[in-house]
């Protein structure tokens, strides 16, 4: 039996931490193969799920920077643990584990090395890409998570044999509110509870302007002005809130815009939204996407990384462009205007999810690309 590490970057609520530890749950389950887990933050909301499989102690290799000492000390530590723990297979999943896991691997001489690449280029800056793309050259696979990712890292010049496409998995389950009362949960929400108020959703985090939110907020206004009764959620946290917030209010559209904060019960938030919103300027594929799907809602996003692989337009949702909060606020009221579509493209959008973003899917996948390392090996 392989002995498979997961270099997790923190156990904080964003779409690659969760991914990352999604992905251990359905290989402890598996069975298949030992995995493990390290991480470089041993913090975040998620450290209670991950604790919850079992797993043998979680060692943390905790970074300030990749230019000083502790680097190197922090660099030595975890090739020693490699060594020691004969891992076979290490797995990282974002830029930072990236860095630090696949060079410690190559370090301590483990035959698979398998790096991430989850966003398109408006998220690293230059320095960042140097780096990354020499990680890219030692490991022995790429996972990215949508077609779109694969063609950036093939145009960037990276080996196309390298690189596998495996998709982030949803579990429709999880999406199945705990709380079904409307009225209770538009309350819970410090929301209006009027019959006539539709909310519109956005999920992302508040902490990097790809996301966008600025956009979100233009088409909110041109939608109030036509459909008063309409409200916004931006459902996140992040050091953005406070200016988005003042945004709203210069806009004087405060009084229809909601910043809930971190929000731990989104299956209620998105049972009660008609529609639901991806703004970013950049992505490689949105776990929000997925989980408005899985939770049966129609989608307005922009028309950036795997967004079109997992959205058909105008049968799940439509595709805008990028900053055109125009045309997002001209579909939003479409959907506003006609429940039966919404509530058909959110059948739609749901069914696809289980065919083609479910749990399996990505664990065979995954399973599939272990079984290429151990071929290699």
């Amino acid at each position: 039996m392989k002995n498979v590490l997961q270099f997790i970057g923190s156990f904080h609520q964003g779409g690659s931490e969760q991914q990352a530890v999604q992905l251990t749950r359905l290989l402890r389950e598996d069975g298949t193969c030992n995995v493990r887990a390290a991480t470089l933050n041993k913090e975040g909301v998620l450290l209670g799920e991950i604790e919850k499989l079992g797993l043998e102690e979680i060692p943390e290799f905790k970074l300030k920077s990749f230019y000083d000492a502790n680097f190197l000390v922090q660099l030595k530590k975890c090739v020693r643990f490699l060594r020691e723990n004969e891992i076979d297979i290490v797995q990282t999943h974002d830029f930072y584990t990236n860095v630090f896991g696949i060079t410690a691997a190559r370090l301590a001489g483990v035959k698979c090395k398998i790096a991430a690449k989850r966003e398109t280029s408006q998220m690293r800056s230059k320095a960042q890409k140097i780096i990354e793309k020499r990680v890219f050259a030692i490991a022995d696979r790429i996972v990215a998570n949508s077609k779109a990712v694969e063609k950036y890292l093939i145009n960037e010049g990276v080996s196309g044999a390298k690189i596998n496409v495996i998709y982030n998995g949803i579990d429709a389950l999880s999406l199945i509110p705990a709380e079904k009362n409307r009225k209770k949960i538009l309350e819970s929400f410090n929301l209006p509870a009027g019959e006539n108020v539709k909310i519109i959703t956005l999920v992302a985090n508040l902490r990097h302007a790809v996301k966008n939110q600025s956009m979100f907020l233009r088409a909110a206004k041109r939608v109030i002005q036509k459909y008063p009764e309409a409200h916004f959620v931006l459902a996140g946290e992040g050091e953005l809130q406070a200016s988005l917030e003042a945004a709203a209010t210069e806009m004087a559209i405060e009084r229809n815009t909601h910043f809930p904060g971190r929000c731990t019960r989104v299956p209620e938030l998105l049972s009660i939204s008609c529609a639901c919103v991806l703004t970013s300027c950049a992505e490689g594929f949105s776990n929000s996407i997925l989980e408005y799907m899985a939770a049966e809602k129609p989608v307005v996003a922009t028309r950036v990384g795997g967004a079109s692989e997992a959205i058909v337009e105008n049968e799940t949702g439509f595709l805008v462009e990028s900053d055109d909060d125009e045309a997002m606020a001209n579909r939003l009221l479409e959907l506003l205007a006609d429940a039966e579509k919404a509530a058909r493209f959110g059948r739609t959008a749901k069914g696809i999810v289980e065919e083609k973003f479910s749990l399996r899917s990505r664990l065979d996948k995954t399973l599939e690309l272990y079984g290429f390392c151990a071929y290699d090996m």
